[in-house]
């Protein structure tokens, strides 16, 4: 009989052991934290395996730990830690990575190693009492000496509090940021309420938090657990699209993420409704939806600054009417109208699928603005979309966060309410995209008396970010919509869009009729086995596609799955595809169990505004800086970033990309595995959107089951909004 982890309970040892030593080697920690294995020496020399759940380790700490030895079936003999106190480290290589570590400024690797070596085992007791004794340090001069005495004097309290806040599982990374925030009053305010640690320090989470909340006793209905709670639910709501949810599901929502009971959900609830840690707004149906504070503030602003903009008398775009089109045009009816509807409303919408000719469109309207000296920005919520503008027009294009400018220190965008931008005329491109926050910032930076054109293709999944804005903007009827749907390009090298419009319309796309040694734009390899199909797309990507098409395998080929999980998801694939495509021994570090290369291909995860870098960014790994503990990433936009190891969550390795992250980008070459193993995500938007980001070459892999299941799957997500109701009304409900 064996437990999850592969243990023999009969070979299990039930007497309680004491195991103390130093941190070899962490071999493997959860994302979550939850289960660690790690390597450790003994006083007399002997490594041993210890598992369980002991967050914070890192090599050459000393541990004191408790708990049982058992047996594994695969991995022999190994400790199963139920305690572990931490203490500093007693060995030469212990202090030397502890030194070196940053909790002492002024003593890197090389000084750590010559106090080392000049005082063995009694360098603590030397700093501690003897300070003076760094004269005989090699090395070390006179200012460096007093400036580390300065330091490790300083730094007694700060001991003292790192050793606790180890003891509790917070690693040392975290420990400085924390340490930063509260000073030696870190001990004191996390006894107090751990969860403060989400509300204060950045990347945090509630998840963390609660962790740290149960090492100290704390149980699960505790009023300090509910009430961050309820901030946490709603923050798990808007990470899922939501900008708000009906009192009765957030309820049942909360109880299940908190596993408390229903009834101390809605208390808690109603509590954050008091203390304005949430917000309330009635729908006209009389459903009570909760909010985070900031986001029904969002909600209530847009609405009447769509409003206000869409109700000028005079706007910029009224000069386009005194352009006709070029002779010997041959614009459709469709694409006409939806040029002419610039001059007649302030803002307009111009939908449609591939090949229907949006781009035709916006460069007509650009052309026009240009001769009527209009001044025009144009902008996508991503670098690639905006890219491509460019390409289109002859236009410098940005990203929206690009436009309006982020102020590192004022923590806020440089346009805005109180200082507008300049243009008349805006073109935002890949409005699917557009996040109810994002919406917000830009709308807020529009000067009345100019005008908007929102160019999207609301059949595609919906934003990363909260609300539904571009299908609420287009059902609302507050502008006038051209829908374009004459496809454009026909015959060979039309197998992408025809794919794409099969799905839409619930089809299962056809392949293409070609000779048969000619290439087509749109391949279907039937795979259901989720290893085969892993073969398959491996071999694809690092070598059929490159060798028959002439595609870099890193640079142009992209491949997207429906999940991050599974045998063909980003994380396996990512693993398989780094070693294949990335394969040397470079200089390599580890983050949450990823591993990054110096090369490799890699995507910003969040927005960071001081970095000037967002969300669905992409670029290549460079120099790795292991002395200073920092990496660089030069991203496709064009910026050389720098990030120091510990934030290194804000990227994943980009060889396999989500389809959802990959909204807005458009690569050379697509491969895609639709598989049954993926049922919970399969949805026609999501094989449409999958579909449309490929360019020149489509390859999909899976079974007829699973496509078919997809394409018949019209059903969306609901997402929780009253931005409709509210942009209908024009403004807040009462």
């Amino acid at each position: 009989m064996t437990d999850g982890h592969g243990i023999e309970s009969g070979n299990a040892s039930l007497a309680e052991h004491k195991l103390n030593g130093e941190v070899e080697h962490v071999v493997y920690e959860s994302e979550d934290a939850s289960y660690t294995v790690f390597r450790l020496r003994d006083p007399q020399g002997a490594v041993h395996t210890a598992v369980g759940t002991v967050p914070g380790l890192s090599p050459g700490q000393t541990v004191q730990l408790s708990g049982k030895w058992e047996m594994h079936k695969e991995h022999g003999r190994q400790f199963r830690v139920s305690s572990c106190v931490f203490s500093l480290p007693a060995t030469r290589d212990g202090l030397i990575k502890y030194l070196s570590s940053g909790v002492v400024k002024g003593i890197g690797e090389k000084y750590a190693k010559a106090i080392v070596d000049t005082f063995g085992t009694d360098t603590l007791n030397v700093l501690n009492q003897q300070s003076r004794r760094l004269k005989d340090v090699p090395g070390l001069g006179k200012k460096r000496i007093e400036a580390i005495r300065k330091a490790w004097k300083e730094n007694s309290d700060r001991r003292e509090s790192q050793i606790y806040l180890q003891g509790l599982g917070i690693n040392p990374a975290w420990f400085v940021r924390i340490y930063d925030k509260y000073g030696n009053e870190a001990p004191e305010v996390i006894r107090n309420n751990p969860y403060q640690l989400a509300a204060d320090i950045k990347g945090i989470g509630f998840t963390y938090a609660d962790r740290i909340a149960r090492q100290l006793g704390i149980g699960r209905n505790d009023v300090r657990r509910m009430t961050a709670g309820v901030t946490y639910g709603l923050l798990q709501a808007r990470q899922v699209g939501h900008v708000c949810m009906p009192q009765a599901v957030f309820i049942k929502f909360l109880a299940e993420l908190l596993e408390v009971d229903e009834a101390d959900a809605g208390t808690a609830i109603e509590k954050a409704l008091e203390t304005k840690r949430a917000a309330s707004c009635v729908s006209h149906e009389g459903d009570v939806m909760i909010y985070e504070p900031g986001l029904l503030r969002c909600e209530d602003e847009l609405p009447f600054l769509i409003r206000f903009l869409q109700s000028r008398d005079r706007y910029a775009g009224m000069k386009l009417v005194q352009i006709p089109a070029p002779p010997n045009s041959k614009f459709s009816s469709e694409q006409l109208l939806a040029v002419d509807r610039v001059s007649q409303s302030p803002i307009t919408i111009i939908t449609g699928g591939p090949g229907v000719g949006k781009t035709t469109v916006v460069s007509e309207i650009v052309r026009r603005a240009k001769l009527t000296h209009l001044s025009i920005a144009l902008a996508a919520p991503t670098g690639r979309a905006a890219k491509r503008m460019t390409e289109a027009t002859g236009l410098t294009s940005f990203t929206i966060h690009r436009l309006l400018k982020w102020d590192p220190a004022a923590r806020k965008f440089v346009f805005g309410r109180g200082n507008q931008l300049p243009y008349d005329l805006y073109v935002l491109d890949e409005t699917s995209m557009l996040d109810i926050l994002l919406a917000l910032a830009f709308f807020r930076a529009v000067k009345p008396g100019a005008s908007v054109v929102i160019v999207g293709d609301p059949d595609q999944l919906p934003s990363v970010g909260p609300g539904n804005v571009l299908n609420d903007l287009i059902a609302s009827g507050v502008c006038p919509v051209s829908r374009l749907t004459q496809i454009f390009r026909q015959g060979d090298g039309s197998g992408i869009i025809h794919a794409a419009h099969d799905v839409n319309n619930g089809v299962v796309p056809r392949l293409p009729r070609r000779a048969k040694d000619a290439q087509a734009d749109f391949y279907w390899i039937e795979k259901d086995d989720p290893e085969d199909a892993a073969d398959v797309i491996e071999r694809m990507i690092t070598d059929r596609i490159p060798r028959r098409f002439g595609l870099d395998p890193v640079r142009d080929v992209q491949l997207l799955c429906p999940m991050n999980r599974g045998a063909v998801g980003t994380q396996a694939m990512n693993e398989l595809l780094q070693e294949k495509l990335n394969p040397e021994k470079k200089f390599v570090f580890r983050s949450l169990g990823r591993l990054f290369k110096t090369g490799d291909k890699v995507m910003q995860i969040v927005n960071n505004y001081d970095k000037n870098v967002f969300n669905g960014d992409m670029g290549f790994l460079g120099r790795i800086d292991f002395q200073n503990e920092s990496f660089q990433v030069r991203y496709e936009s064009g910026p050389m970033v720098e990030y120091r190891f510990d934030e290194a969550e804000q990227i994943v390795p980009a060889y396999a990309v989500t389809v959802h992250k990959s909204q807005g980008c458009e690569f050379p070459a697509v491969v895609m595995p639709i598989l049954s193993q993926h049922y919970m995500m399969l949805q026609r938007n999501l094989l449409y959107t999958g579909i449309t980001r490929a360019k020149r070459l489509m390859v999909l892999v899976g079974s007829r089951k699973a496509v078919s299941m997809a394409v018949r799957n019209a059903v969306r997500e609901p997402r929780y909004s009253l931005l409709l109701e509210k942009l209908i009304t024009g403004g807040p409900l009462t």
